[in-house]
């Protein structure tokens, strides 16, 4: 998201640290936030919410940079990232992820992936929890050997 230099990654519109916003946030284009917004925030390219920043509701973005406070949930269909300062209390639906080992994160991540099965056909993560769990049910353990 950062590394590349294009029209996307320039910040259209910047709320600074003492700016405190009620109610919702929507931006055609890139942001930086790191300040408080009580409400949801959606905006169509890459949101960047500072280490000082407090949102609490629901985030949408192509991509998201977290190094703040996230109390709802993130929707990015490209890229979620969080910092090492980054607490993200909420579930988080995007395609790549990437969460440092100091970042403080509750909730369930959805990567929405599919994997091909032996014959080449697209199957969901749930099909392959399914057959995995078939597999264990066949190796043979010891009675006090669980799994």
């Amino acid at each position: 998201m950062l590394g590349k230099k294009n029209a996307d990654t320039k910040m259209s519109t910047l709320i600074g640290a003492g700016a405190e916003l009620t109610g919702d946030f929507t931006l055609d284009g890139s942001a930086r936030i790191d300040g408080k917004i009580g409400g949801n925030v959606t905006v169509t390219g890459n949101l960047i919410l500072g280490a000082g920043s407090i949102v609490t509701g629901d985030v949408q973005a192509a991509s998201v940079l977290i190094g703040g406070e996230v109390t709802g949930n993130i929707t990015a269909p490209e890229k979620a990232e969080l910092t090492a300062s980054a607490k993200v209390l909420g579930d988080i639906a995007t395609k790549v992820i990437v969460i440092d080992e100091h970042a403080v994160f509750q909730g369930k991540i959805d990567m929405n992936q599919t994997v091909p099965d032996r014959k080449g056909k697209a199957r969901t993560a749930k099909a392959v929890d399914y057959a995995m769990s078939e597999l264990y049910d066949w190796v043979p353990r010891q009675p006090s050997q669980k799994l």
